[in-house]
């Protein structure tokens, strides 16, 4: 599969694959975590979650142009890693719940979902930026469409993979403290705390903690608080998954980062050897922004449509879907 491809392929592939498990591990569950911990509606949570990949995307942007200003596309690279990685940090540690100073800590959270976007933004172009310049070298211009096909493929890989190691992290923590999983809960604890659950709604929500339990409940108040608790740190722990995946990510960047090329030392031996620069005619530019501006027109509905797993279809799978 690699056979003509240059070194520096599954380096990148690697390192990209260690990346995307961590960022969908965290997509998996970020819209659950959110409205669990903080008893956020969806609406609200989804706002949160619109802004934070509104941010990747902006944010990608200026990775873009900090790489191509300082010519330190490896340098970008490993920031970005770092900073993802202290992200997922900020939202790992597990603070208390209920939630205590609601202001407080969905601050500190947002400040971590920013501090992601922001290091998905020096990684993530830059890496195929980085990609895309190993097929400069005209002995592999040949194998572009393939090797980007393969360097594709490790996304997938870790995108498959990175929801089951979430939940399963989750409902790990739930049995090991006797509690069973039930999708309805954590609203139903919020609900209860603040007072809006009255009649036949407080019979279920009793016949619900007496199935989570498994056993009889004296007090719905302390059950409560205790499975919001539970449950939240269950999603905490589940964000270390995106932290240890990421620094598997950043040991094999740093391991084999001398594979790829460097375009600050590379450019430079080009510039002494260039002896004529080609030009476009102004035809042949208007025809390349045409079609670069159609690429865009057909992607934007795809991400449109594709960026709903991580909150309507999360949604909608959870309330629909029968585990029994």
């Amino acid at each position: 599969m690699f056979k003509g491809q240059p070194k520096g392929l599954i380096a990148a592939a690697l390192a990209n694959m260690g990346e995307r498990f961590g960022f969908y591990t965290m997509m998996a569950i970020l819209s659950l975590f959110l409205s669990a911990k903080f008893g956020l509606s969806e609406t609200t949570t989804g706002l949160i979650y619109s802004i934070f990949y509104a941010l990747i995307y902006i944010l990608a942007l200026v990775g873009g142009v900090i790489a191509d200003k300082t010519k330190n596309y490896k340098g970008t690279i490993l920031t970005g890693i770092i900073m993802m990685a202290v992200g997922y940090l900020l939202i790992g540690l597990p603070t208390p719940t209920p939630v205590p100073n609601l202001p407080l800590y969905l601050t500190i959270t947002c400040a971590g979902l920013f501090t992601i976007a922001f290091g998905n933004g020096l990684f993530k172009g830059n890496l195929q930026a980085v990609v895309g310049q190993m097929y400069d070298n005209p002995k592999y211009a040949g194998k572009r469409d393939t090797g980007f096909q393969i360097f594709y493929m490790f996304i997938n890989i870790g995108a498959i993979f990175a929801p089951f190691f979430a939940i399963a992290v989750r409902n790990w923590w739930l049995q090991s403290h006797g509690l069973v999983y039930n999708a309805e809960l954590p609203a139903l604890c919020h609900q209860f705390r603040a007072g809006e659950l009255a009649g036949e709604a407080v019979d279920k929500f009793a016949l619900a903690a007496a199935e989570a339990t498994q056993g009889p409940i004296t007090d719905l108040a302390a059950f409560a608080d205790r499975y919001l608790d539970v449950f939240s740190t269950g999603f905490h722990y589940a964000f270390f998954v995106a932290i240890v995946a990421m620094v598997i990510s950043l040991v094999i960047f740093i391991t084999t980062k001398k594979r790829l090329p460097d375009v600050k030392k590379d450019g430079a031996a080009k510039d002494k050897t260039a002896a004529t620069v080609t030009k476009m005619d102004v035809d042949e530019v208007r025809q390349r922004l045409l079609a670069l501006f159609a690429v865009f027109a057909v992607v934007i509905f795809f991400w449109f449509s594709f960026h709903q797993n991580g909150l309507s279809l999360t949604f909608f799978a959870r309330d629909y879907t029968d585990l029994s």
